[in-house]
């Protein structure tokens, strides 16, 4: 569809504001979270190293107070200072138990060995063994003789070395303890459960144990200046973050925390992976709120666009504008079009003053055919130059030609309209709206009155009538008649005032020609503007009375249905057209039930004879006998079969449906009948009426149920849709002389 330049200047600002906006919260969210899960991270590492840290320091001190409290023994100088040999075997056995003492407040598959430096004998493992002097110096060169501390540790190419020279406050050193913590035993104790590479450097920078070393990435020269830059923040734990160097070719950031016990750097690395991983469902979920809030965004600035823009549309349907026109501007288009449409709007307005007396004709003409509405009368009446106020009454006079004079009937038409000249220059046009001929017998106009009395507006209405009869009579050589309404207030009544002018007009055939004839002088004779009563209720009454075929309700109706007539219609000629009506009544009735007893073709002496039939009985005899009663046996060798078919049907219905909410109303409106007329022919065809038949059938089943059943009275009463149990039991014994409990007793003796 084609969219005008409004409808994208609506629709760009929007989206642009709304996705920017979208990408600016979108940005937040995601640098928050960032920032965020960057601190929770390195927040559970730092604690992980805190841990790590303080766990193995204090197994690892587990194992020095063993050694330092061992060597304070008396059983330690006497074991040192001993030469134990293979006949040693209690001394040997000692030592073996203290090692495993050791073993087992140590930490789990490290090894331990004792070395005698006075007597040159080593106990590691369970296993004896002696030392020879070479051995013995290297062993004093590399743990003594370099080494002004007791305790300290080597790293080996299995693990960790713990080496405590004893006893630990002498400097004559009798003996050496090693501990060898293997690297299987590291990686238990330091478990990351993340694969997080952790680090451990002694203080001059060497790497004493580092985890899944392949996926470290930091050389040696790296992992000094790590520690560098984390004894030159002097802080014992923290974050540490090193910028793009030659050594990182990339940005890095540490978690670490120093020791006080040994100066070792406990450290590990923000992972970018794992900081990724965390991000993955907020990326996606970020992304997934920023595609669904810009589809919202494209579809709410859409509909704000085309709401905006629908008042251009409808003017723009209304102008019967297209999207072909070549421009994209829609409101210069419109501007245009209204242009053209006001030029056009001031020649149709020369045109409509040309044909303003045709207009305001099809006017009047509409206001006695009841076609006008109220919104539509309140907007043309200013369009043809009348200003009408409020108190302003109004009046219908018709006139009839009594005779035609010495003209032929082929010169009626050119009368009328003679007659209605003679209206329009008789009376001013500030009195009355345009004359107009009403059919090709009768000249109509609407006078107005304002201000003015009853009496002041009758006595004018009969001079200008007056006046017409004369210049009729004089000029045109013919004589009229004048049937005058009652003063209504509003022109919306002006079909009720111009069949009050025809009723009036009817009287003439008693007054003669030339007669002046107001509705109000034959009020007494004609009950008011509703000119004719017609018992409908009655007539529908007589109608279901043919179709069951009763014949003693049809006699009863016709009775009551001529009575009315006659009895509320006390003109004779509305009594006829009545009388009239209910003849073609009763033959559209018989074309609806398909019989044949007035469908013929002299129906016309049908309405002749009731016509000139004065007396009512005989009117009655002649529809009862000739007409009603034939059409009556008619349907009764029709319908029967059909009564009982419905009849049949309603009773199949109740027996079973019988334990439910059961109403007449119901089945008429599931079988598409009239409930009264189902009453009827259900009656007739059971000899019972239906709820009679319907309770009837509930009692039997009861009696049924009662004998063959346990079912309590309650519940018999209940799925019988009574609503309380003594209903039903006052039924049962109105109907069986007994109580419900009475008849199962007597039932059950037999």
């Amino acid at each position: 569809m084609h969219r005008g330049r409004l409808f994208y200047k609506i629709l760009i600002p929007i989206l642009v504001l709304g996705i920017g906006l979208v990408v600016s919260f979108a940005s937040y969210i995601y640098f928050s979270t960032v920032n965020s899960v960057n601190e929770r991270i390195a927040g559970g590492k730092q604690n992980f190293i805190l841990q790590t840290k303080n766990n193995l320091e204090q197994q690892i001190r587990t194992i020095e107070y063993a050694f330092d409290t061992y060597s304070t023994t008396t059983s330690f100088s006497e074991v040192v200072n001993h030469p134990i040999t293979e006949q040693d075997f209690i001394a040997y056995r000692d030592v073996n138990t203290q090692l495993n003492y050791i073993a087992t407040m140590g930490m789990e598959r490290t090894q331990y060995a004792l070395i005698s430096l006075e007597h040159n004998w080593r106990i590691s493992n369970g296993r004896l063994s002696k030392l020879n002097e070479e051995e013995r110096a290297e062993l004093i060169q590399t743990y003594i003789g370099n080494n002004d501390q007791s305790l300290f540790w080597v790293k080996t190419e299995t693990g960790i070395r713990l080496v405590n020279t004893l006893p630990v406050f002498s400097k004559n050193k009798q003996a050496i303890a090693l501990s060898d913590i293997s690297l299987d035993t590291l990686d238990q104790t330091i478990q990351t459960g993340d694969d997080s590479v952790v680090y451990i450097l002694n203080k001059q920078g060497e790497l004493m144990y580092g985890s899944n070393p392949a996926e470290s990435g930091l050389r040696d020269e790296q992992l000094k200046q790590v520690l560098t830059a984390i004894l030159e923040e002097d802080e014992p734990s923290g974050a540490l973050s090193l910028k793009k160097t030659d050594n990182f070719s990339s940005p890095l950031k540490v978690i670490y925390a120093q020791s006080d016990y040994n100066n070792w750097v406990y450290l590990s690395l923000l992972d970018q992976k794992e900081i990724s991983g965390a991000l993955k469902t907020t990326k996606f979920g970020i992304i997934t709120m920023g595609t669904v809030l810009t589809l919202l965004i494209v579809i709410v600035a859409y509909i704000f666009a085309v709401y905006f823009t629908r008042p251009i549309r409808q003017i723009k349907r209304s102008l019967s504008l297209n999207d072909q026109t070549g421009s994209k501007n829609e409101i210069e288009t419109i501007i245009h079009s209204i242009d053209t449409i006001l030029t056009e709007k001031e020649s149709l307005e020369n045109l409509m003053e040309a044909e303003k007396p045709q207009l305001e004709t099809q006017l009047i003409v509409n206001l006695f055919r009841n076609r006008v509405s109220a919104e539509e009368l309140a907007l043309k009446l200013p369009r043809l130059g009348y200003r009408l106020p409020e108190n302003t009454s109004y009046v219908t006079m018709l006139i009839q030609l009594d005779n035609l004079g010495e003209r032929e009937a082929s010169d009626k038409d050119i009368l009328l309209l003679a007659i209605n000249k003679l209206v329009e220059e008789q009376i001013p046009p500030e009195q009355r709206l345009i004359p107009i001929i009403l059919n090709d017998k009768t000249q109509a106009t609407i006078l107005r009155f304002t201000g003015k009395s009853e009496p002041e507006i009758r006595k004018q209405l009969f001079e200008q009538a007056t006046a017409l009869m004369k210049n009729a009579r004089e000029y045109l050589k013919v004589s009229i008649s004048v049937g005058i309404s009652k003063t209504v207030d509003s022109l919306l009544e002006s079909k009720e005032a111009c069949e009050m002018g025809k009723q009036a007009l009817h009287h003439r055939l008693n007054l003669g020609k030339e007669s002046i004839i107001f509705y109000e002088d034959i009020s007494r004779v004609v009950s008011g503007p509703v000119l004719l009563h017609y018992p409908v209720e009655l007539e529908s009454q007589l109608f279901d009375a043919i179709r069951l075929g009763d014949e003693e309700q049809v006699s009863r109706t016709l009775y009551l249905l001529l009575a009315e007539m006659m009895k509320k219609n006390k003109y004779s000629m509305n009594f006829e057209v009545a009388l009239v009506r209910f003849v073609n009544n009763l033959i559209q009735l018989e074309q609806l039930l398909g019989i044949e007893v007035l469908l013929t073709q002299d129906n016309h002496a049908l309405y002749h004879v009731l016509l000139d039939t004065r007396n009512p009985e005989e009117i009655e005899r002649i529809l009862v006998n000739e007409v009603i009663f034939p059409m009556v046996r008619s349907m009764k060798d029709k319908t029967n079969k059909q009564f009982r078919c419905l009849s049949e049907e309603i009773a199949v219905i109740v027996r079973s449906e019988y334990d439910q909410e059961l109403t007449l109303e119901q089945i008429a409106d599931r079988l598409h009948y009239n409930p009264n007329y189902l009453s009827n022919i259900f009656k007739k065809e059971y000899g019972t009426t239906f709820s009679d038949y319907l309770m009837n059938y509930r009692l039997e089943m009861a009696k049924k149920w009662l004998v063959e059943s346990d079912m309590t009275i309650r519940e018999i009463a209940e799925r019988l849709q009574y609503h309380k149990p003594q209903n039903f039991i006052r039924s049962f014994r109105k109907k069986e002389h007994v109580t419900p409990g009475e008849y199962r007793k007597a039932r059950q003796a037999i």
